[in-house]
C-alpha cells in the first residue's frame, strides 16, 4: 500500500468513512482498508461495557498527527485505497486503468497526454453486490457489450475514452468507446438490477483494498452498478455507549494492571498466545512497567480467551440501555459520577399558581436529570452493502481472522434526561385505539428489511409508548437547536422505551436523552445544561408541542398512512419531525406526530396538555 497522505478526521474514521466506506477529497475517492492496514497503530478506547457486549478485547481510535507536522511524520492513520481504479482525464477524456505502482507522495494521479497534465477524475459508477463486495465496473466489458462486427467483438483492448455528448442531459449522453475498434456503449440502463450479469459481468468476490494474497470469495451473487455516493454503497454498523459508573473491580482499579494494559505490546501479547515469542514479550513488559514477570503472564492468561468457544452474549442482559437507565433514573446517581460522568437531578420548576396547561405537564413528567460531562465511546463493528440486511451480510472490520479490536471514537459532551411517569403512560397506551394504530407500525416493523436493526433498539415487542417518546426526541432536538445554541446535527438522541421479554425483571423504561457528543470544543458549551434547568425547559416543552400541531406539508403529513422505507413513519416528514441522519439512531424511522398530540381518531399523550394551552391562549386574547 502507497504511502499517499491526506487529512481525515479522527471521528469520521469510524463514520461516515469507515471501513468500506468511499471518501472524495478535493476531486480524488479512496475506500478505508480493514484494520489489518492500521498495524499496532492507534490510541486504545476504554470502554468494558461496549466491548464485553461486542465481544472483543478492546477498541482503538486513530492516532491523532500534530496540526502541521504531517510531511515529518512516518504515517500514523488508518489506510486508504485509491477506488475507483479507472480514472478520465476531463480535458482529453481518455480513461486510465490506475495502478498502485504509479502513485507519488502527495501527489494527485495527472494525464500523460495533455499539456497542461490536468488532475484525472474517478469514474462516476461502480459495482457492489449484496455480499458486500465492491469493484470497479468492466468498463472493456461494458464497451463491446454491443460490439457488431467480428473484430469489434474480439476486441480486448483497454484504450477506452469516457465520451460527453452535447444531446441530452441524461445518462444515454455518456458513453464509453473503445478507440481501437470503435464499438461504444452508452450509460443508459446502467442502474438497471440485472444489466451487469447481461453483458457477463460478475462479482470479483473481493473488496477494493484486497491483494493478490488474499483469497477471494467465489460470490454468487449479482452485481449492481451504483453511483459511487449513493446511499445503499455502504450500510456501516456501529454501537455506542455512554460510559457510567460501574462496581469496582479490583483488576481494573489495580494500577499495575492498567500499566500493563497500555503498554504498546500488550495487543500483540495476546493474540500470540502460547508462541515462542511469548516469554520474550512478557518479560519485556514486565521490566518496562516495573512488575513481576509472573504478575504479566497471569493477566496474559486471564485475558487469552479459549480459541475454541466463541463468546456467547445474552441481548437482554447485554443491552447497553438498561444499565444506561438505571444510572440516569437512580436517585444515588448524583452521587456516583466520575470524571467521565457528571450527572444532577433538578426539579421541574412547579409553581402553585402555574396554569392548568404546566400543571398537566409536569403530573406526565417524573424526573430531570442534567449531564454536566458524559462520555460517548462509538464502535464500528461492520459493514454492508447494497441491502442492509442485518449480520447476515455483514463484513467484518477484520475480514480474514475474528476481530480482536474494533476501531472507535471517544467524545464528550452533555445532555438532559428526561423520563416520564409510569402511571400517565400506561394508562395512555392500554387504551384499545392506541394499540390499533401502533400495531399497524409494527406489521410494516415486521416486513422491513431494517427489522433485526430496530428490534435490537425497540425489543420484542414496538411499544407506543416508543415511537411517541422517539418523535418527542426528535421534535426536542428540533426546538433545541434554537434555543440551545447548538446546531441540529451536533445533537443526538437515545430513546429508553424498549420493551422486555416474558419474565424479565427489568423495570420498564420511558424517558429520553438529547445529549452533544463532539470531538471538539462544541461537545462542552454548556448550552444544553442550562435549557434543562427552570423555567427554560417547561417552557421548550410547551413550545415543541406546539409547533408539532403544524406542518407546512399538512393535510398530507397528518393524514398519512404509510412514509419512508417500508412505510415505518406515519405522520413525520423533512417538514416537521425528521432529523440529519447522525441525531438518529434508527435511521428517521417509527416516527408519529399523532401520538404526540393525537388527532380525530387518536389520542396524543399531550393532547390535554396542548389542548388547555391554546384555551388559555385563547382567554388571553380575549381579556385583551
Amino acid at each position: 500500500m502507497k504511502d499517499i497522505r491526506r487529512k481525515v478526521r479522527r471521528a469520521q474514521t469510524v463514520s461516515p468513512f469507515g471501513v468500506g466506506g468511499i471518501i472524495d477529497l478535493q476531486g480524488e475517492s479512496f475506500v478505508a482498508a480493514d484494520i489489518r492496514s492500521w498495524g499496532n497503530l492507534g490510541d486504545p478506547v476504554n470502554s468494558p461495557r461496549l466491548a464485553r457486549k461486542l465481544g472483543v478485547r478492546g477498541f482503538r481510535a486513530a492516532a491523532v498527527i500534530p496540526s502541521g507536522k504531517a510531511q515529518y511524520v512516518s504515517r500514523r492513520g488508518p489506510g486508504y485505497v485509491r477506488f475507483p481504479r479507472w480514472l478520465f482525464c476531463p480535458k482529453c477524456r481518455m480513461m486510465t486503468l490506475w495502478r498502485p505502482e504509479a502513485e507519488q507522495r502527495d501527489k494527485t494521479p495527472k494525464c500523460g497526454r495533455c499539456s497542461n497534465a490536468p488532475q484525472l477524475a474517478p469514474m462516476r459508477f461502480i459495482q457492489v453486490c449484496r455480499a458486500g463486495h465492491m469493484a470497479d465496473v468492466d468498463w472493456q466489458r461494458w464497451a463491446h457489450s454491443r460490439a457488431e462486427s467480428h473484430d469489434q467483438r474480439q476486441c480486448r483492448m483497454k484504450s477506452l475514452k469516457f465520451i460527453a455528448t452535447p444531446d441530452s442531459s441524461g445518462l444515454d449522453a455518456l458513453k464509453v468507446s473503445c478507440i481501437t475498434c470503435d464499438s461504444y456503449r452508452t450509460l443508459e440502463g446502467i442502474s438497471q438490477k440485472y444489466i451487469l450479469k447481461k453483458v457477463g459481468a460478475r462479482c470479483s468476490g473481493s473488496q477494493p483494498w484486497q491483494t493478490s494474497d488474499d483469497e477471494r470469495d467465489d460470490c454468487e451473487e449479482t452485481p449492481r452498478a451504483v453511483q459511487r455516493g449513493a446511499s445503499n454503497v455502504y450500510f456501516p454498523l456501529i454501537h455506542s455507549a455512554i460510559e457510567i459508573p460501574s462496581p469496582p473491580d479490583p483488576e481494573a482499579d489495580n494500577e499495575s494492571a492498567q500499566r500493563v494494559m497500555n503498554h504498546g505490546l500488550w495487543e500483540e501479547l495476546i493474540e500470540t498466545g502460547d508462541a515462542p515469542a511469548t516469554e520474550v514479550i512478557v518479560k519485556h513488559i514486565a521490566r518496562k512497567c516495573d512488575v513481576p514477570v509472573e504478575f504479566v503472564d497471569g493477566l496474559r492468561r486471564a485475558h487469552t480467551p479459549d480459541a475454541s468457544a466463541s463468546p456467547v452474549v445474552d441481548a437482554a442482559v447485554e443491552d447497553l440501555s438498561i444499565a444506561e437507565w438505571a444510572a440516569f433514573s437512580s436517585s444515588e446517581s448524583e452521587e456516583d459520577s466520575t470524571t467521565d460522568f457528571s450527572i444532577r437531578q433538578v426539579g421541574v420548576g412547579a409553581q402553585v399558581d402555574a396554569p392548568t396547561s404546566l400543571v398537566l405537564l409536569h403530573r406526565r413528567v417524573h424526573q430531570i436529570v442534567v449531564a454536566d460531562r458524559i462520555r460517548e465511546v462509538r464502535a464500528l463493528e461492520g459493514f454492508s452493502r447494497y441491502e442492509s440486511e442485518g449480520r447476515e451480510r455483514l463484513v467484518s472490520v477484520n475480514p480474514v481472522a475474528r476481530a480482536q479490536w474494533l476501531p472507535a471514537v471517544e467524545s464528550y459532551g452533555e445532555g438532559i434526561f428526561i423520563s416520564f411517569n409510569e402511571d400517565a403512560l400506561s394508562e395512555w397506551e392500554s387504551s384499545p385505539a392506541v394499540l390499533r394504530w401502533v400495531e399497524g407500525i409494527e406489521g410494516n416493523l415486521e416486513a422491513s428489511f431494517q427489522i433485526e436493526r430496530l428490534r435490537e433498539k425497540t425489543g420484542p415487542r414496538l411499544l407506543p409508548r416508543f415511537v411517541m417518546l422517539h418523535t418527542l426526541a426528535h421534535q426536542f432536538i428540533r426546538q433545541l437547536s434554537y434555543d440551545s445554541g447548538y446546531n441540529a446535527a451536533s445533537l443526538r438522541e437515545r430513546v429508553y422505551a424498549r420493551s422486555h421479554p416474558v419474565g424479565s425483571r427489568n423495570p420498564p423504561q420511558a424517558g429520553v436523552f438529547i445529549y452533544t457528543a463532539a470531538g471538539d470544543s462544541e461537545g462542552t458549551l454548556g448550552g444544553l445544561v442550562r435549557q434543562g434547568l427552570p423555567p427554560h425547559l417547561t417552557d421548550t416543552l410547551v413550545r415543541l408541542l406546539e409547533s408539532a400541531q403544524w406542518c407546512s406539508q399538512d393535510p398530507l403529513c397528518a393524514d398519512s398512512t404509510g412514509r419512508s422505507l417500508a412505510n415505518l413513519n406515519r405522520a413525520a416528514c423533512h417538514a416537521c419531525t425528521l432529523l440529519p441522519e447522525t441525531c438518529c439512531e434508527i435511521g428517521n424511522t417509527l416516527l408519529d406526530r399523532t401520538l404526540l398530540i393525537g388527532d380525530g381518531q387518536v389520542s396524543g399523550f399531550f393532547q390535554s396538555v396542548i389542548q388547555a394551552a391554546f384555551e388559555e391562549s385563547a382567554a388571553a386574547v380575549e381579556a385583551q
